[in-house]
């Protein structure tokens, strides 16, 4: 499993200035097997560089997929280590069922509510989002979400 505490220089773009990036299950999940993506080389970039965070929801997903108990109490001990928000209650999931009536009118089926409420947490809150899941485009594109957008260097 990489470390969750390397740090190194890392250019990304992404709409708006942001006080916190919240990582998604997607980018996580492909980090901690060791996968090489644009979006995991920057998490390892900007851990301990700038503020990241993940939801409650997120933490569920990871731990959930954890092959053993020392796996599990290792990644829970490694991720508490971030800020972990609810993304819960009637406000948030109001606005999440209302994002995704919107999406929907305009052909757009998000196929996990866990995408809607994460989406629409980042929204309310100012929060960038790295991800690696489809289901978000049409919240950046439609509904302002804020994305994080790794660039590959050409060094």
């Amino acid at each position: 499993m990489p470390s969750l505490g390397s740090a190194g220089s890392a250019e990304c773009v992404h709409k708006g200035n942001v006080a916190l990036v919240i990582v998604d299950t997607t980018v996580w999940i492909d980090f901690l097997r060791g996968a090489a993506n644009p979006e995991t080389s920057w998490l390892d970039r900007e851990i301990g560089r700038q503020p990241l965070g993940l939801t409650d929801l997120t933490l569920c997903e990871i731990l959930q997929g954890m092959p053993s108990d020392a796996d599990f109490e290792q990644v829970l001990g490694d991720l508490s280590k971030f800020d972990v928000f609810d993304t819960g209650g009637p406000e948030i999931a109001v606005a999440a069922a209302r994002n995704y009536r919107f999406l929907r009118r305009r052909g757009h089926t998000v196929r996990k509510t866990i995408d809607c409420l994460i989406a629409t947490f980042c929204i309310h809150g100012g929060h960038g989002l790295l991800h690696r899941d489809r289901d978000f485009g049409p919240f950046e594109e439609h509904l302002g979400l804020m994305v994080v957008q790794p660039q590959q260097s050409n060094q």
